[in-house]
């Protein structure tokens, strides 16, 4: 049997985490709104993102935990130093959970494909190659 995460996912709706604090979230969110798909935008900025959702989404996405997070952000810099000594899953969620500006790249989620947006235009190729695989 399939191990059900707690993140729903859904073929005709796209979930994008992102941080509005965000210049490419805010881009890429423009995008993706402009998807023919119901669009679930989580601003993980103002939205709590559970510990437990983002372990799946690192697991989804095959990246470790701390590889959501941008250690060269000034925030995190300026909180954690050049040389940060957090060595556990436990301890980058609660950096997350306290800090969540830090996440590196916005997450789009569309049905059971997980990917990291690098740039807002991977956001409007990504849907262009969902709508054209799609049978009307």
């Amino acid at each position: 049997m399939k191990d059900m995460g707690v993140i729903s996912t859904d073929k005709k709706e796209i979930k994008f985490y992102y941080s509005s604090k965000s210049s490419i979230g805010k881009q890429a969110l423009g995008y993706i709104e402009s998807s023919k798909k119901e669009v679930l935008a989580i601003d993980v900025a103002k939205t709590n993102i559970t510990g437990t959702q983002w372990a799946e989404l690192a697991e989804k996405l095959d990246v470790s935990i701390e590889d959501l997070l941008d250690k060269e952000h000034p925030d995190f810099v300026n909180e954690y130093g050049k040389n940060q000594q957090i060595k556990s899953d436990e301890g980058w969620l609660k950096v997350l959970d306290q800090m969540p500006q830090l996440l590196r790249f916005p997450i789009l989620v569309n049905g059971d494909t997980y990917r990291q947006i690098k740039t807002p235009s991977e956001a409007k190729q990504f849907l262009t190659a969902d709508s054209s695989t799609e049978r009307h």
